[in-house]
């Protein structure tokens, strides 16, 4: 099965929900995120995350459209690598992505009514003779940096090593670009971060306060790992970091000096995902996530969750108000739906023949 990323993560859920249940619940989590994922794409009738491919068309005058207009339906474009009509290369010049005024994404492809290739051919048959080569996706490939790998990777290793700042941003379910490779985040696991407590910490849940040797070395919503311990850090002072305790469902414990901090910073992934190819990347190579809208994972994230209490109830949650009970209601997640469908979804009707 070709796994496909998530508009959001198991770490989101995790955070959103910040029960016990959720530490022993991982593949749990994952099936829920899958699930809420391409519901949202069921919903919008379009996908969000980015994928590079050749997909196939015929010649649109079976359809009586206009000569040098292809309509993409829900194949829409973010940028073209190359454009073929009846077995022909087009000119790159002669190809238009429209609408321009507001696109990527695009909803059609039309030719240059000025040059040579004035319109779509058809080669032995009318079908499958137009072919378009590039980027696909149902919204832009918006991108924020979250770090940087932290050793060489060759063309099929299936860890990447990253920093703090990518760690604390990096969830399973996360897309990721090292150069022009995608991977997909599939699992993560505790790497020794190199440093060590300074100070003697108690079992107590106020005492929140780590001291390390360098607090340069991890980022503000990173987990660490002490002993069995996870903490999250929710802020840094120097070298010391401000935690809250007993994260993800373990358990509080007194550490002493000297002892070991471990991030979960080894990222299992999926390589050459989405079209592209596995390749060797530097020790230091920048770490792009993909963001999508923000509607879309909120949306996602509201899903996941939902499935998850709704299973823990044996999908018969309900409401208690005074003495009288009655099955949850989900007015607030429909009005989501509802808000996510109108700002993204693809109104057209689909084309019939």
């Amino acid at each position: 099965m070709t796994r496909t990323p998530t508009y959001a993560t198991r770490e989101d859920v995790k955070n959103a929900l910040d029960f016990k249940q959720t530490a022993r619940a991982d593949r749990q989590i994952d099936r829920a995120l899958h699930t809420a994922s391409r519901g949202v794409d069921a919903l919008c009738r379009r996908r969000f995350y980015p994928e590079i491919a050749t997909r196939s068309w015929d010649w649109p005058n079976a359809q009586r459209a206009r000569p040098w207009r292809l309509w993409l339906d829900e194949n829409e474009l973010l940028s073209v690598t190359e454009v073929t009509t009846g077995g022909d290369i087009v000119p790159p010049e002669s190809v238009f992505l429209e609408p321009n005024a507001y696109g990527p994404p695009y909803n059609q492809v039309q030719l240059d009514t000025a040059s040579a290739s004035s319109g779509w051919i058809g080669g032995d048959t009318h079908q499958r003779s137009i072919t378009i080569t590039g980027l696909y996706a149902g919204c832009r490939d918006d991108e924020t940096t979250a770090g940087m790998t932290t050793s060489a990777l060759n063309d099929t290793a299936t860890t990447v090593s990253v920093d703090a700042a990518a760690s604390a941003q990096v969830g399973v379910g996360s897309l990721l670009r090292l150069d022009t490779e995608r991977v997909i985040v599939t699992g993560r696991r505790q790497a020794d971060t190199g440093q060590t407590l300074t100070a003697d910490i108690d079992a107590q849940a106020k005492t929140v306060l780590l001291s390390v040797a360098d607090g340069a070395q991890f980022a503000i919503e990173e987990t660490i790992l002490i002993d069995g311990e996870r903490c999250l850090i929710v802020d840094i002072a120097g070298n010391s970091l401000i935690v809250r305790r007993a994260w993800d469902g373990s358990t509080l414990a007194a550490h002493t000096t000297g002892t070991a901090v471990y991030a979960p910073r080894a990222l299992s992934v999926t390589r050459g995902a989405l079209g592209t190819t596995a390749a060797a990347h530097s020790s230091t190579a920048t770490v792009h996530l993909f963001t999508p809208p923000a509607l879309v994972h909120q949306l996602a994230l509201a899903e996941a969750i939902n499935v998850l209490l709704q299973e823990q109830a044996g999908w018969f949650r309900t409401a208690t108000g005074g003495s009288t009970s009655r099955e949850a209601t989900l007015t607030a997640l429909t009005a989501l739906r509802t808000q996510v469908y109108d700002a993204l979804g693809r109104k057209a009707r689909l084309r019939g023949v």
